[in-house]
């Protein structure tokens, strides 16, 4: 397959998963450590413990992409400063993997976006970044994956029962409530 081929075969899953990346790198690069022991919506992290998850994650979606297994359950290595550039490096090496595999892979690009998009929000409420400046078209796909596959039977430790969102909530509460994070 050629490099032209596999562009052709790019989906907006990949392109959606661009922007997720560029955005938890923006929310990231705000990340100070005079706010590393903030409590985060992401019940039992604070943002130093959400952080280093966040940046460890395209390097774990890599792993699975790829056909590994890697431990979700692993302690990611700690992050001292500067989160956003540590992780776009990773980011975009799992950028580049889809746009090079998008066509042969056997799943898509969403279930990056979607851990992207909850943790940026997560992210974003404990430090303080306006969550109106997220991406709202990040959140709906990744609302829409999650819809897609997440029951309560299969929510398992990772996500929490959904929790009602408020009326006229917007795209990242609605998401942040399915994923079980109380908004409002």
């Amino acid at each position: 397959m050629t490099s032209h081929h596999a562009q052709d075969s790019w989906g907006d899953d990949v392109r959606v998963l661009t922007r997720a990346v560029d955005q938890a790198g923006d929310v990231l690069d705000q990340v100070h450590r005079d706010r590393l022991k903030r409590p985060t919506p992401c019940e039992g992290w604070d943002v130093a413990a959400l952080a280093d998850h966040l940046v460890a994650a395209p390097a774990t979606f890599l792993a699975m992409a790829r056909g590994e297994q890697p431990d979700w359950s692993a302690r990611p290595p700690h992050v001292e400063e500067e989160w956003g550039p540590a992780f776009r490096v990773a980011g975009d090496d799992l950028v580049h993997w889809w746009h090079e595999n998008a066509g042969e892979a056997e799943s898509s690009a969403d279930m990056a976006t979607a851990e992207l998009a909850v943790h940026s929000w997560d992210l974003a409420t404990a430090i303080g970044f306006p969550v109106d400046r997220l991406d709202p078209e990040i959140a709906e796909r990744a609302l829409a994956f999650l819809q897609a596959g997440l029951t309560a039977e299969n929510r398992g430790p990772v996500f929490g029962p959904e929790q009602p969102a408020p009326d006229g909530a917007g795209p990242y509460e609605r998401l942040a409530a399915f994923a079980g994070r109380s908004v409002g």
